[in-house]
């Protein structure tokens, strides 16, 4: 039998547990996560839509009786099978930081007796690149978050969440995050398959992006190594020295300790003038105001023991509530 647990495919840092291992590591192919696994992603004919791409079934690498192939499933038959919802009704969502991480994403949205099971593709993004957020993040690290970039292709990572893990990544990244409608128009995004999106949700930080201390990279690359970007970081402030120094594990034992801490590392960065704004990106289409997640409406906590969806397309108030995959598959 092939183990496809996460530990044994080299997936073990979880940057809510681990901060200096943030982001994590992405998948860099199409798979499916469930149940704390990884299965291979195929897509289909050139274009074909997202729930008839296969997953791989085959139990193992052992002998064969025959020359047949390993048995390939449509994906929307496998999720239906584990009792969760097809591709047409998910909403996918771009990762720029440990969203693309399948162990973040498993530990984020598993709870005991239902493990996640979401989608994961890489795909090439353009227009966008990721910087990192101008806030300390909630376990003590600095996390990455987008910027416009015009001519940039950056290979980023779609998930496609049902209507309640959407809801419990929103309660993860707000109030530092707002969770924006990017235009597969404006930001051109093709699936493996060959399929354009006409759309796909992407958090933007509220503060911004930060550059560099010294002023030489506006803005600062995000995504790599956290204990060098936090060592640079002190190094460019006595400020945050004094805050969450002298050295990174430093940095997230207080940070991640003390949300006072954090709020006031937050607005160092802010006063030491390293915050960069991207109206650009807040500024793009939201659902509605009542979609969750709106910067105007306080966010309330998402009970991980409750049986309502808080988005569901179906609420009596006439919300509309986010865009589906299976409204986002053309143009816009």
């Amino acid at each position: 039998m092939t183990d496809r647990t996460l530990p044994t495919l080299g997936f073990t840092d979880i940057p809510a547990k681990h901060p200096l291992t943030y982001p994590g590591r992405p998948i860099t192919r199409p798979t499916l996560l469930t149940a704390g696994e990884l299965w291979e992603l195929t897509p289909t004919t050139p274009g074909g839509r997202l729930g008839t791409w296969t997953v791989d079934t085959s139990p193992g690498e052992g002998p064969k009786d025959g020359p047949e192939e390993s048995p390939k499933v449509p994906l929307d038959a496998i999720l239906t099978t584990l009792g969760h919802p097809p591709t047409a009704t998910r909403h996918p969502l771009i990762a720029v930081g440990s969203n693309a991480s399948p162990a973040q994403l498993h530990h984020k949205l598993s709870r005991p007796g239902r493990p996640a099971t979401v989608p994961m593709v890489p795909v090439d993004v353009h227009g966008i690149a990721v910087g990192c957020s101008a806030h300390i993040a909630r376990y003590g690290y600095v996390a990455s978050a987008p910027y416009t970039a015009p001519g940039a292709r950056t290979p980023l990572v779609i998930s496609w969440l049902d209507a309640e893990q959407l809801a419990a990544v929103d309660a993860t990244e707000y109030p530092n995050y707002r969770r924006v409608l990017l235009s597969g128009t404006e930001y051109p995004m093709v699936l493996p398959s060959g399929e354009r999106l006409g759309g796909a949700y992407l958090y933007v930080g509220e503060r911004g992006v930060l550059m560099s201390p010294d002023g030489t990279e506006r803005p600062l690359p995000g995504g790599g190594d956290q204990s060098a970007l936090l060592t640079r970081l002190l190094a460019g402030s006595p400020r945050l020295r004094e805050l969450l120094g002298p050295d990174p594990g430093t940095w997230v034992a207080r940070a991640g300790a003390d949300p006072a801490v954090r709020k006031s590392g937050t607005r160092i960065f802010e006063e030491e003038g390293w915050a960069l704004p991207q109206p650009d990106l807040l500024r793009c289409p939201e659902d509605d105001h009542d979609a969750p997640g709106d910067p105007r409406d306080p966010v309330d906590p998402v009970d991980p023991t409750s049986t309502t969806d808080p988005t569901s397309t179906t609420d009596p108030e006439g919300s509309a509530g986010p865009k589906s995959y299976g409204a986002l598959t053309s143009p816009e």
